[in-house]
This record gives C-alpha cells, structure tokens and sequence, in this order.
C-alpha cells in the first residue's frame, strides 16, 4: 500500500470505533484487578452477579447470558462450587438439568463485591457529569439498535 493510500485509510470514525472497543477492554482489566483478592476470575464474578440477580439459572442459562460455551460455564461452576459459593441441584421438572443456586459464603460477600464495582464505576466517570453520562447512555443504545436492523435475527448485536 502507498503511503497516499494509507493515509485516508484511518478515519475519525474508525479512532471512535477503536475507542469504543476499548473501554470494555480497559473496564474488564479494571475489574480483574479490583476482584483478585476475593480469588475470583471475572467469568465467575459475572456468573455470581447473573443468579444475584436470578438465583436458580440453569447451566444452559447462565452459559447464553455469558456468551460462553456450555463447557466453559461448567467449568466456572465447577470452581464456584469449590470455593462454597454456588451449589447445584437437580431441576424437579427434569433430573437431568441442574439448577444454581447461592451459597451463604457468597452472599456475605456480595456487599464487598459491590462496593468493588462501585469503586471501578466512579473510577471510570470520574470528571463525566450525570447529563452527559445520559447523554452517552442515549446514544450507545441507539448504535445498538442502528446495529441490530442490520442482523435482526442475532439478539446479542
């Protein structure tokens, strides 16, 4: 490529594409680092904060909320387990599906695992006002939306 052509290759809307896709990178390394001292992986992190929200999520479940492969969320639950934070047990519908629930270890952590992403949260607004936070909540959930007419039938874009 000539060194003309490289020169319009980049655009400004490629540099806010790139930037977009960095926060959630910078954000997940913030994360990585604010939960290493309770020995979680942030996976495991999220798979707790998912049955915070809904205790009793199948594996299934909790695999298509995390976009992870079945094996992968089995393996986390695994660890969970382990560590006393989660419990399986069988569905009553059906014995072969399994069910997760919280342990008590975890709950009591829940309080410190919040005010973990708390801290990340306002580390990662520092200097932007509500409005502008609104502003830029308003305008990601519109590129969302711009972005899903063009897949309608992949609910994950």
């Amino acid at each position: 490529m000539s060194a003309n052509a490289q020169d319009g290759f980049l655009n400004e809307t490629d540099e806010f594409a790139f930037l977009l896709e960095e926060v959630p990178r910078v954000l997940r390394k913030a994360f990585d680092e604010s939960i290493a001292q309770f020995g979680l992986s942030r996976t495991q992190w999220r798979t707790l904060a998912y049955l915070i929200k809904t205790e009793g999520m199948t594996q299934t479940e909790l695999a298509a909320c995390l976009e992870l492969e079945r094996a992968t969320i089995g393996l986390t639950i695994d660890h969970l387990e382990k560590l006393d934070f989660v419990e399986r047990r069988a569905a009553e519908s059906d014995r072969r599906v399994w069910r997760i629930f919280l342990r008590p270890k975890a709950i009591d952590i829940i309080p410190e695992l919040r005010k973990e992403a708390d801290a990340v949260y306002k580390k990662m607004f520092k200097g932007i006002s509500s409005a502008n936070i609104a502003i830029i909540r308003t305008a990601l959930e519109k590129m969302v939306g711009n972005l899903r007419v063009l897949n309608p039938s992949d609910p994950e874009i």
